[in-house]
């Protein structure tokens, strides 16, 4: 088990007209990943809700603010139970097995043009055998050809620059490798975490992207980037590409200040608790979409339609 504690601070500055504001901040809720506690402090107090999306589990806090500062801290205790596969074990799945919700993460979409990239993928890793290794490769690929430069790219850059101007940063890394899987008919997705366990080199901790691709069953993770232990990500948003699962999406004219986020980890072996490391094995937090519980019965990993604990100040 994997116990993290974290906090997210936001700041803004509305000026002029009224912003509304949809965040996606909040831990999800799944079978392996379970939020101990949490609360959310929003000043000035304002009217907001917490919505949930059925299909992905994202939680979206969304409130509207009619001018001057607005700071968000959300804070969580989560604990991670990832489970660990023998690499040799995992087949890609075929088309005709494919469950229906992992159809929609197979096409091409804003960020990840696949129906650009199958000359490139037979050609590179056509040959390969199908199957967990395949996409191990299209990570080392991916990770072995762009540089990570913050700055060297935007909110709308896609899979195809990357290709083309080999550097970025991890959403970057995320949208070229979901390409190239996609182009494979390998269903992959685009998810946002905290990035725990990056190199202090790096600076302070920050959002993270990965990436999930569906194989034999399971959804299983990938950092392209290198620069975290995949067991150790707390899944956030899950989408197509980042355009689904921005942390903060805003409709009016604010300033924003860089977030800052913190995350530490229990280092307690004698009660269960290991600090997240990298491993030789395939790590899954989702199967499909859905899970047995002790007494064997399937559930949806759809989270408890509950609000955390509002402080009304910082």
């Amino acid at each position: 088990m994997i116990r993290l504690d974290l906090a997210i601070a936001l700041g803004y500055e509305v000026a002029g007209s009224p912003a509304d504001f949809v965040f996606n901040i909040h831990a999800a809720h799944s079978p392996h990943q379970v939020v101990v506690r949490e609360h959310l402090a929003i000043d000035p107090p304002l009217p907001h809700r917490l919505e949930i999306d059925a299909a992905t589990g994202n939680r979206y806090l969304r409130l509207r603010r009619a001018s001057g500062p607005l700071e968000i801290r959300y804070e969580a205790t989560v604990d991670l139970d990832p489970q660990f596969i023998e690499p040799a074990r995992i087949p890609e799945s075929p088309i005709d097995e494919l469950p229906a919700e992992a159809l929609a993460f197979i096409y091409p979409s804003r960020h990840c043009q696949s129906d650009r990239l199958r000359q490139l993928v037979m050609r590179e890793f056509g040959q390969l055998q199908p199957g967990y290794g395949r996409v191990l490769a299209i990570r080392d690929w991916v990770r072995t050809r762009t540089a990570f430069r913050p700055g060297s790219s935007t909110s709308s850059t896609s899979a195809l620059d990357t290709l083309v101007e080999p550097a970025g940063v991890c959403r970057d890394f995320a949208h070229l490798m979901i390409a190239l899987c996609r182009a494979l008919n390998i269903p992959a997705r685009f998810v946002t975490s905290i990035d725990y366990g990056a190199p202090p080199s790096m600076g302070p901790p920050d959002f993270h992207a990965f990436v999930e691709t569906f194989l034999g069953g399971r959804w299983y993770a990938f950092d392209p980037t290198g620069l975290a232990p995949p067991m150790g990500f707390v899944r956030i948003g899950t989408g197509r590409d980042a355009a689904d699962v921005s942390f903060a999406t805003i409709f009016g004219p604010v300033a924003s200040r860089i977030p800052v986020v913190t995350v530490t980890a229990r280092d307690d072996p004698a009660n269960g608790y290991v600090v997240p490391h990298e491993c030789s094995q395939a790590v899954s937090s989702c199967g499909l979409d859905r899970d047995r519980d002790a007494s064997g019965n399937t559930h949806a990993t759809s989270p408890p339609n509950t609000l955390p604990e509002l402080l009304i100040v910082r």
